[in-house]
């Protein structure tokens, strides 16, 4: 899935370019609009007593991005072993394809009292989507 961001001017820094945990952020946004575009919103794994954090993020930055810019955000989901999953995404200039950033984030999913949630159990609609999607990414679809 590819995610479009149009980079704010209040993202930039002192230099004028964009201020580098921004692209934590645009990662987050991406991984969000991923969910939707699967079919399996992530209020829908609030709604269900699940919570997914953050259990670790890397970011590694390529060339500059600057106010005004489209950046196309390439999601894949890279892993899932049930409980936990990666999320990769390679950050590129809308319009030249310029790679601006690299990165991953890991994810896992609890209850509310924070156990480790058996989504095939728990949610067994988004235990089938994200191995469905897992097998598309792993296949090159």
């Amino acid at each position: 899935m590819i995610y479009i961001h149009q980079a704010q001017y209040y993202e930039t820094d002192q230099m004028g370019i964009i201020h580098h945990s921004n692209y934590i952020r645009w990662m987050e946004e991406a991984r969000i609009a991923y969910m939707d575009e699967m079919g399996f919103p992530y209020r829908r794994v609030e709604e269900a007593g699940i919570m997914s954090p953050v259990l670790n993020v890397q970011c590694s930055y390529r060339s500059m991005t600057r106010f005004g810019d489209r950046v196309a955000i390439e999601v894949k989901l890279s892993s899932f072993k049930g409980v936990k999953y990666e999320i990769s995404y390679v950050m590129r200039d809308a319009d030249t394809g310029e790679v601006r950033a690299e990165g991953s984030s890991g994810h896992c999913y609890l209850r509310k009292d924070g156990r480790p949630s058996n989504i095939k159990k728990d949610l067994p609609e988004l235990y089938e989507k994200m191995t469905e999607e897992l097998g598309r990414t792993e296949s090159g679809r």
